[in-house]
């Protein structure tokens, strides 16, 4: 099947795909419509970056209460890619039998569960690691499917994807301050995920009156009109498998893994790093993490039309640059307050790289792998999320915690070298196109 594919600073699809209206009418009902979705994704990536953040601050008090060694608590990171590749098994069979209404009950109904569970505390560490995957496979499906939602919203899938990673970051950054302003006053570290079941049942709420009409019904036809809009012909069913043929899916799988897993291993090990090797206070250290996804917030948010006017693949290449020169530093500057600042502007520049790789992901495949691709290159990059973290923690047994700061600079390396292999890749009808006027001008001459 050919399909012509969208270069960066064109519409990936001809419109969203989150409507319930047909593909080349908008009407203004429509229109709100797509806005209450994009907003109640947005709340929705900052419960997960919550979630996801808080694990680094919770490193140190779950260590003492349960009395475990560094690779002992680094088992919470092996277990998130286990929960990923569930949820991306059965999103496909999600959106297939329930739409994106069923990602918007079953997603925070997981989250609701995790946290309760860890709010318990029960006596055995396993259960918590239990909650964990729990917590992850809730959290794989709300990524990949609201990652490919905002990807499929046109020339504006950058501004959209950034807004909702800026929302995620958010979150992540809300989350570490108020636990360490939360432990600094004496509560107990549990409490926070009673806080967090509460926030869990509000997004449900919130995301089953943005998606209530998105069924499965909606999700067929919006599917099979987005086809039609861009090949010209019905092609409502595809093979699952037909997305592993594409070089830009594996290739993509790599990046997404390395960058994943440094950012996963930063934001996991940061408050620890600070405290045990920059001797920094748990005030401070818990700023140091917080400052990361402020960065990250304001990058990705403010980032967004600057890689709109360059492009996803020169944008990122920038950014991961600036991301290598600030590692550098950090990793040479042993000032606290001077690793604050840096751990803020390395997460202002590597804002964008994460829904950078899912954009120029979406524009190398067909439309209707969007979902299941998306899902998958996240579930992956769930996999360094957890081998980075846990693979520090092994090794800072051995040879202390100061070899963070040396690792996470060598994976932005490797995450650049991985990102220029996967901006190299074109679209197939544009290689065809560039090689036919090859033949053509060595034919004329």
């Amino acid at each position: 099947m050919s399909h012509p594919v969208a270069s960066e600073t064109t519409p990936l699809i001809a419109d969203t795909n989150a409507q319930d209206v047909d593909i080349n009418v908008i009407s203004s009902d429509s229109r709100h419509d797509v806005l209450l979705k994009i907003t109640a994704t947005m709340f929705s990536f900052a419960i997960l970056g919550i979630f996801t953040a808080s694990t680094g601050v919770m490193l140190p008090p779950l260590t003492k209460h349960y009395s475990l060694t560094d690779i002992q608590v680094s088992t919470l990171f092996l277990v998130v890619p286990v929960g990923y590749i569930l949820s991306a098994s059965t999103n496909s069979l999600v959106h297939s039998n329930l739409g994106q209404r069923g990602v918007a009950i079953i997603g925070p109904l997981l989250q609701v569960a995790s946290a309760v569970i860890v709010a318990l505390h029960p006596k055995q560490f396993g259960v918590i690691v239990a909650g964990w995957a729990i917590m992850s496979m809730g959290a794989g499906l709300i990524d990949g499917s609201w990652c490919a939602f905002a990807a499929g919203m046109g020339d504006k899938a950058n501004r959209v994807s950034g807004f909702l990673h800026g929302s995620y970051s958010v979150g992540a950054s809300a989350g570490p301050f108020i636990v360490s302003a939360m432990m600094a006053n004496g509560v107990e570290w549990w409490i926070w995920y009673w806080i967090m079941t509460g926030v869990a049942v509000l997004q449900l709420l919130i995301l089953l009156i943005a998606f209530r009409h998105s069924d499965a019904h909606t999700y067929h036809l919006n599917r099979q009109a987005s086809s039609l809009s861009i090949t010209s012909i019905q092609t409502a069913k595809f093979s699952p498998n037909a997305m592993f043929a594409y070089p830009a899916l594996w290739i993509s799988a790599l990046y997404f893994l390395m960058y994943v897993g440094n950012e996963t291993a930063i934001s996991g090990w940061i408050v620890s790093f600070m405290t045990r090797a920059r001797h920094a206070s748990p005030y401070i250290s818990g700023i140091s993490s917080s400052g990361y996804w402020g960065g990250m917030t304001l990058g990705r948010l403010a980032l967004g039309p600057v890689t709109d006017r360059i492009g996803a693949r020169t944008g990122a290449i920038v950014y991961l640059c600036f991301a290598i020169l600030l590692q550098l530093i950090f990793a040479l500057v042993h000032s606290a307050i001077a690793s604050v600042v840096l751990m803020t502007l390395l997460g202002f520049s590597m804002g964008p790289l994460f829904p950078s790789g899912v954009v120029v992901l979406t524009q190398l495949l067909p439309h209707e792998m969007h979902v299941n691709a998306v899902s998958f290159v996240s579930s992956l990059g769930q996999v360094g999320g957890a081998a980075l973290p846990f693979g520090i923690g092994a090794v800072v047994d051995t040879l202390g915690i100061g070899v963070f700061r040396w690792v996470i600079l060598i994976f932005s390396v490797v995450s650049l070298g991985m990102w220029c292999l996967f901006a190299g890749l074109r679209p197939k009808a544009d290689a065809e196109e560039s090689s036919g006027d090859h033949i053509a001008e060595s034919a004329e001459s």
